[in-house]
């Protein structure tokens, strides 16, 4: 193992994998050495003592993500490492951040809620008494009054923050340097001299020279913009420059006259909180609903359409609202892209336009083909390239799960082709169960055999590709587990797995959007189903040898670890029965192999669940595990949101990282269940509230296509 030195000056965060010589998650390194492993060697910054690095440590490359000097001296000053990984999961609004200069306007969270304010220093914080020291770098900001100045109050100390409490970079294109808007008018801004603190190099300055050329034009448009409005409708995606000089962004979900006013003016559903705004309300009278301090109510003529989904063009011209925003053109590659690696799963696959854009009642299809083919290594290989006796419908799919893969991006025509190839007229306007289109798609698409084997208590063979759980409510808990109900469904109907499966799809108790049996289900990131598989060597639940019996009646039995299976050695079968309140269960005897020890350990046969499929109203959005890392989740919503009217526009799919959801399960199953909805994350209880289905793989057993089809 010999080190390859010579390198550059090279930085690096770990983003997964548990603590290792030195190096834990969020933790900032510089390369020293790489390995022909594949590991990196490297001193340890901690951030709280100067940047002063520790003793090195060694990490596997594929568990760190690459920084330049300056995106790692910001990270550095963020505290703790976790927030570093969360500002990394906005990869858009770090990339603004990294690029930030003197008098760039920012959002930046504060005691007293979310502030506008002007960047006035880039600070470098700390001492360099090595050359391996590394200085932190935070920001100073300068608050802006709501009365368009800055403040009057006498020279203070301007408040330090980090990169991680700046929330929005206002575009330099939208707010014209020196100027704001005021009754429809445009002034100029008072303001302060400024000189920097620190003798610092003007990062971006390059960039921000291109952007305030930029910024003339705009100025230009702006002033002429009275004159030359755009029409809006609701459902209109729109930017507003506020009296402050601060972008907000929004949809419009009202237009009209209000009360008091008699021109016409947008109510306009925000993207995020402010503060003084409102849930729909304007004087006393209801617009529309939406949650507290995302309500803005403007004169139409302040708004304009949301620069960021604008096509360019010359002149900077509107986008209609029946254009789909440009994407890159997609060039099919003779090679078929792998599951996209949990490195690169953030910044391919994170944001607006992202995954894959939902049209026309496609969201059971669009939650699920993301849920399968985005992350899942077990289905890797059953999308390969096809042979020239391939059907079509098959070169389309795998043209989809490319482009997913390599672009982060798939527009609703390519997805409206493969919904036509189908054959069938409901898939291509209707809305269907995700448990139909998979059974069409491994069925009929992939020509795979049932990826379950189920065998029941007349010794009949059947085959299925989800599995429906059924059981009466009062068999569990309030909030079950989806090992708890998966458990209690194949007791009571008596199923055992023939055969370990690849892939299991566990359907959840309810019918769409109309019926849930559960208001609530529980995760499990692991399924052991060990004691489900038939004729397999079970162990005894209390000492636990050689298991001869199993009690179904047991099952809910609140002494013995409600929801658990219960199966027992021939002793305990019959110390446990001997109890007044289970003389009546009714054992059912197991086949015990012969030559089977009774003390021999049994193996555990267990799967990894890697995507979740939920339903609300009838729209269907998934969640998905792209990596080994518990805080790797992503959520895909196809239809997030939507510009233009339903004939006329388009919707917006979006991708959001989603790391609560793996700190929540990673609590002890005794805490999940005492856990109340209604007090976690948006995500989680969304999650928690509207599962559909459960989605497990076994990597040691990947799927794999019939021989015919692959060339």
């Amino acid at each position: 193992m010999e080190p390859q030195t010579g390198l550059k000056e090279k930085f690096f965060i770990v983003i997964r994998g548990k603590s290792r010589k030195g190096f834990c998650r969020g933790c900032i390194g510089r390369v020293e050495a790489e390995t022909q492993r594949g590991e990196v060697m490297g001193l340890l910054y901690c951030g709280n003592n100067a940047g002063s690095p520790k003793s090195g440590g060694i990490v596997r490359r594929e568990d760190t993500y690459p920084l330049t000097r300056h995106q790692a001296q910001l990270l550095l000053f963020v505290s703790p490492a976790s927030k570093r990984l969360e500002l990394l999961c906005n990869p858009q609004l770090f990339s603004a951040i990294c690029e930030l200069t003197q008098d760039d306007l920012v959002v930046v969270k504060h005691k007293k809620g979310h502030m506008p304010g002007l960047v006035r220093n880039l600070m470098l914080i700390g001492r360099k008494e090595n050359k391996e020291d590394l200085h932190m770098l935070g920001f100073e900001v300068e608050f802006v009054d709501y009365d368009h100045n800055l403040s009057s109050k006498k020279p203070a100390p301007l408040p330090l923050f980090s990169a991680a409490d700046i929330i929005q970079v206002v575009p330099s294109h939208s707010v014209p340097l020196g100027l704001h808007w005021k009754d429809g008018k445009c002034e100029s801004l008072n303001r302060k001299a400024v000189t920097r603190i620190n003798s610092m190099p003007n990062i971006g300055s390059h960039a921000r020279q291109a952007r305030e050329s930029h910024t003339e034009q705009s100025v230009i448009q702006s002033q002429s913009s009275s004159t030359c409005h755009v029409p809006l409708e609701v459902g209109s995606m729109v930017e507003v420059v506020s009296n402050s000089g601060i972008t907000v962004y929004g949809v419009v979900r009202w237009l009209g006259v209000p009360g008091g006013k008699t021109d016409e003016w947008a109510g306009i559903e925000l993207d995020y909180d402010v503060n003084g705004c409102s849930d729909g309300v304007y004087g006393s009278q209801r617009y529309f609903t939406c949650k507290g301090n995302r309500a803005l109510f403007v004169p139409v003529t302040k708004c304009s359409p949301d620069s960021r989904f604008v096509c360019s063009s010359t002149g900077r011209e509107a986008p209609k609202p029946t254009d789909t925003p440009s994407v890159t053109p997609f060039e099919d590659s003779e090679e078929d892209a792998p599951p996209v690696p949990e490195s690169d799963a953030v910044s391919l696959l994170v944001g607006r336009m992202k995954g894959i854009q939902g049209h026309i009642n496609s969201c059971y299809l669009d939650a699920t083909l993301f849920s399968l083919f985005s992350s899942s290594m077990t289905l890797d290989n059953i999308c390969q390239k096809p042979a020239d006796t391939e059907q079509p419908i098959t070169c389309t799919l795998r043209r989809i799960v490319n482009r997913l893969r390599r672009q982060g991006f798939v527009p609703a025509k390519s997805v409206m082709n493969f919904r036509e190839q189908l054959g069938c007229d409901t898939f291509r306007t209707e809305e269907k169960d995700p448990e139909e289109f998979i059974t069409v798609l491994f069925q009929k698409v992939l020509c795979m055999e049932p990826l379950l084997k189920l065998k029941s208590r007349n010794e009949t063979s059947q085959g299925a590709y989800t599995f429906q759980v059924f059981l009466e409510k009062e068999q569990v808990g309030p909030m079950p587990t989806v090992q708890q109900l998966l458990d209690t469904s194949c007791l009571s109907g008596d199923l055992k797995f023939e055969e370990m499966p690849s892939c299991l799809m566990v359907q959840m108790p309810r019918f769409g959007n109309k019926y849930k049996m559960f208001s609530h289900i529980i995760p499990s990131t692991e399924l052991d189903i060990t004691d489900l598989l038939y004729n397999s060597p079970r162990e005894c639940f209390i000492c636990g040898h050689s298991a001869a019996h199993e009690c179904l009646q047991c099952l809910s039995d609140r002494k013995l670890q409600p929801g658990r299976i219960k199966q027992y050695c021939a002793m305990c079968n019959t110390q446990v029965h001997t109890h007044p309140s289970r003389q009546g269960h009714s054992p059912k005897a197991l086949a015990v192999a012969e030559n089977e020890a009774s003390d021999t350990p049994v193996q555990r046969h267990t799967m990894q669940l890697f995507a979740v499929l939920c339903i609300q109203t009838s729209h269907y959005v998934s969640f998905v595990k792209y990596g080994p890392d518990p805080r790797s989740w992503l959520f895909f919503d196809s239809m997030a949101d939507r510009c233009g009217d339903d004939q006329r526009g388009y919707n917006i799919p979006e991708i959001r990282a989603c790391p609560e959801l793996g700190d929540f399960l990673s609590q002890p199953e005794e805490e999940l269940a005492r856990a109340n909805p209604s007090q976690t994350p948006e995500l989680v209880c969304r999650l928690l509230c509207d599962s559909y289905m459960f989605l497990y793989q076994n990597p040691a057993k990947p799927l794999s296509v019939p021989n015919h089809q692959v060339s």
